[in-house]
């Protein structure tokens, strides 16, 4: 018997909660999200119960869900080393070209909408094709695409509004519609509060269940049941509080368009090879593409993606306006970048995720609100927005000069060790082929 043992690892209180949401996790994990928690206590103390009265909480949503959607897009545009700065004339031009379909063209909703969509992809095909195949940085490429598409918004719609018709606006001022007996409640909300509950149970039941299946170390049994009753408890006081708005309100259209879209685009880049694809692209795209990673076509299906996106985002804001106008979209490329960054995004690509960024958006969303219900007048709110921004990056950067991986640095790095290590490395198979990144698009 070697005299020397490893010594067993210690459990217990703390190193044990630590593990609420992983494996390899650490309570700096939540620190974005406690930032959150903490703005919408001090405001909620503040405007004196207004952050979490119903009808402001309903507005909350429908005024983000545009910007919390680019987000999305924007995170995957980060993480794979670029950025995008057409996203809010993009989703301009696309919701005025919408409109105008709807209004000379006779087009009607649901054609619209599909209509909208393959516009968003014929923009991000033009805008990927100039990143991912002639090489040119993508904050030129998306310069000059707030450019083009913010003059092709005033020239095609001649910056004036044009309206839409009740029926579309649905996708962004509408609500769950309310049936069966009158309880005092949105029993559409209930049901979605409920399905979603037990989302939860089983998402964690179903994550408990494979690691056992794959040996990995999971935490007590006792943090997952903490872990799932702190949701529980979240989930189902938000149900409450959107199933009490005032009468013809419950949770937005736009808010279920969200949540799907998270849902999906999580899925999409944690469990798929295009998402893992993206992260090593980002992450280092010369050993990316030693690995075999189609880097142009990783490229060029982000910006691609990206443009979608906007497009929708565009079209939701349409909705919720009941009509396009040539003031569309201003600044919200900026507030898109500033909630990844402030979700833990790095700079130089490689790191970020889809949660992460929604939880940022959200800062910035519940920042925009409270001081909104204080008073504050909109030259101090965008003061506050940018210091936010400033010190949410300074600290990850600061973290991570001191030797220690930024905040979601730690929330992928487990995750990403465990992928290299199953995913085999593929060479590729001509010695002589040449690079499929153009060094002016690498990330420094």
């Amino acid at each position: 018997m070697s005299a020397t043992t490893e010594a067993p690892k210690k459990s217990g209180g703390i190193r044990d909660l630590s593990k609420m949401f992983g494996s390899g996790s650490s309570t700096r994990q939540v620190g974005i999200l406690g930032a959150l928690i903490v703005i919408i206590i001090l405001f909620q103390i503040l405007t004196g119960g207004l952050t979490l009265d119903p009808i402001n909480l309903i507005n909350l949503v429908n005024q983000n869900a545009y910007v919390l959607i680019l987000a999305i897009g924007m995170v995957m545009v980060i993480i794979a080393g670029h950025i995008d700065l057409s996203v809010g004339s993009v989703a301009a031009f696309t919701g005025i070209i919408v409109a105008i379909s709807m209004q000379s063209w006779h087009f009607p909703p649901l054609l619209a909408i599909l209509f909208g969509l393959v516009v968003g992809t014929l923009i991000g095909m033009w805008q990927g094709f100039w990143v991912a195949y002639v090489g040119v940085p993508a904050f030129i490429v998306t310069l000059a695409g707030m450019l083009i598409f913010r003059g092709g918004n005033q020239l095609v719609g001649n910056s004036q509004s044009i309206p839409v018709p009740d029926s579309f606006a649905i996708i962004g001022n509408g609500f769950i519609p309310d049936f069966g007996p009158q309880f005092g409640f949105s029993n559409g909300t209930l049901i979605l509060g409920v399905l979603v509950a037990l989302a939860v149970v089983w998402g964690e039941v179903r994550a408990r269940r494979t690691q056992r299946k794959m040996g990995s170390e999971s935490a007590p049994l006792w943090v997952s049941v903490v872990k799932v009753v702190i949701l529980l408890a979240v989930v189902l006081y938000a149900t409450y509080l959107f199933a009490t708005g005032r009468p013809g309100t419950s949770y937005p259209v736009s808010g279920i368009i969200l949540g799907v879209l998270v849902l999906l685009y999580s899925f999409i880049t944690r469990n798929t090879t295009f998402g893992r694809h993206i992260y090593a692209v980002g992450g280092n795209w010369h050993a990316a593409e030693l690995s075999g990673v189609n880097i142009r076509r990783i490229n060029f299906l982000v910006m691609m993606n990206m443009s979608i996106l906007a497009a929708l985002a565009g079209m939701i804001a349409v909705g919720r306006s009941v009509a396009s106008g040539p003031g569309d979209g201003v600044g919200w490329e900026l507030d898109a970048i500033a909630a990844v960054f402030i979700g833990g995004a790095a700079v130089s690509g490689g790191i970020g995720t889809i949660v992460g960024s929604i939880v940022g958006g959200f800062v910035i969303a519940v920042l925009n609100n409270g001081l909104q219900l204080l008073g504050v007048g909109v030259d101090r709110v965008q003061i506050i927005k940018g210091l936010v921004l400033l010190v949410a990056v300074g600290i990850d950067v600061y973290s991570k000069k001191q030797g220690r991986p930024s905040i979601i640095g730690r929330f992928t790095r487990a995750r990403r060790v465990n992928e290299d290590l199953d995913t085999p490395r593929v060479l590729p198979t001509d010695p002589q082929e040449e690079t499929a990144r153009p060094k002016s698009t690498t990330p420094n």
